[in-house]
């Protein structure tokens, strides 16, 4: 058995005399503790190895113990808590060396993880931290072993084609390394606002980068934002940003807010023209900061008419929308799914890459406007959301 114990802090208080003396501060009655909660239990399995990510948020303590005799590897997190929404068990997908995932409220102030393992197949195990949100990261890799090295690798996959058949991209086996996400608005402009004067651009900005922190974990890809704090980027800037990256994919995340406070419901959005006077009441409201002018319609029409990747971003656009309504569907009630609908938006407008909107939610609904202001919830919409940019990839061949 070994174990490993890592402090989040050891405070050692000292005062210093004028004269070059050191006395001890006089002690006060500690705080009492305060809970951390663990909201997330999140996996990935890379070609090598399995990494496995518990969201905390704040600094904690934790153990790590491994025991080859008991086949697991054991992580407690003192002074915290577990969201109810955060599934117990957890069985890896192409990972047989890992039998299973377990995530429970040990005891009053502990949470314990639980990895049960195969050792036979000559298993490293890794125990670390991320701060910033904090997070305790477990990597898992299979040593390779005389009948590993034996094995033949499996065949590359194919890409699948979309509901309109093979594009270029999936016939040349293209696949996706660089993600840009847009976090609508920003500065000077606040987007919709709530009836308690909250403000989409705050709440865009925190989605994209909890989505930003998650891709990062599970995967190699490389996450750029078109803004990491409340900052004005012109709409026509930010495919710019994409284009200037060499990105693959480009993901714009909003909010929605409408004249009916009946009206809810999460949809996604590729760049196409539109017959529905609701879309082009959103596309309005979306495109009322941009500085172009009549006279460049024409060539603003003739970009949505040439747009060559209008079939992969429907087939983008599909996934997120799909994924993103299961995650909140399967947590809460009553969540409408809205479908995925072209929409003349200059956000999308010059991208040269697979490119979508997401509106995850209308603030002006009571239930669904309260819903975006908890930050669990903005939390399951970033999970939707990746869960959807996977299942994208997968269908390149490449997830």
């Amino acid at each position: 058995m070994r174990k490993n114990v890592w402090t989040a802090a050891l405070l050692v208080v000292l005062a210093v005399s004028p004269t070059g003396g050191r006395q001890a501060a006089p002690r006060e009655a500690p705080p009492a503790p305060a809970f951390a909660e663990v909201y997330n239990l999140r996996h990935f399995v890379h070609p090598n190895f399995t990494r496995i990510v518990v969201d905390i948020g704040v600094l904690r303590e934790y153990t790590a113990r491994e025991s080859r005799e008991a086949s697991q590897l054991v992580v407690d997190i003192l002074q915290a808590r577990l969201n109810p929404i955060v599934p117990e068990d957890v069985i890896p997908a192409r990972a047989d060396y890992i039998k299973d995932i377990h995530l429970v409220q040990k005891s009053a102030a502990t949470v314990r993880l639980t990895v049960n393992l195969d050792f036979s197949r000559g298993l490293r195990t890794r125990v670390f931290h991320v701060l910033d949100p904090f997070r305790i990261v477990v990597d898992v890799t299979p040593e390779p072993g005389p009948q590993a090295a034996a094995k033949t690798p499996p065949p590359p996959k194919p890409a699948e084609p979309t509901r309109s058949g093979y594009t270029m991209a999936r016939t040349l086996g293209l696949g996706v390394k660089t993600i840009v996400l847009d976090p609508g608005h920003g500065g000077p402009d606040p987007g919709c606002l709530g009836p308690d004067g909250s403000k989409e651009k705050d709440l865009t900005l925190d989605i994209a980068l909890k989505l930003r922190d998650i891709l990062r974990a599970d995967s190699d890809l490389d996450v750029v934002l078109t803004r990491e704090t409340d900052i004005q980027v012109p709409l026509e800037t930010r495919t710019v940003i994409a284009n200037q990256r060499r990105a693959d994919l480009f993901v714009s995340i909003h909010v929605n807010a409408f004249r009916s406070k009946e009206r809810a419901g999460i949809e996604t959005f590729y760049l196409n023209f539109s017959a529905d006077p609701a879309v082009n009441e959103l596309a309005a409201r979306e495109n009322a900061t941009t500085t172009k002018t009549i006279a460049e319609m024409d060539k603003i029409i003739r970009k949505i008419v040439r747009n060559t990747k209008i079939v992969e971003s429907q087939d983008l656009a599909h996934k997120v929308q799909t994924h993103l309504h299961r995650r909140l569907s399967d947590r809460r009630e009553g969540v409408k799914n809205l479908g995925t609908k072209g929409g003349p938006f200059w956000t999308l407008l010059g991208s040269e890459i697979p490119s979508v909107l997401v509106e995850a939610g209308h603030l002006t609904h009571p239930e669904e406007g309260r819903r975006l202001l908890d930050p669990a919830y903005r939390r399951d919409i970033a999970q939707g959301i990746s869960d959807g940019i996977f299942a994208y990839l997968k269908s390149l061949g490449k997830g």
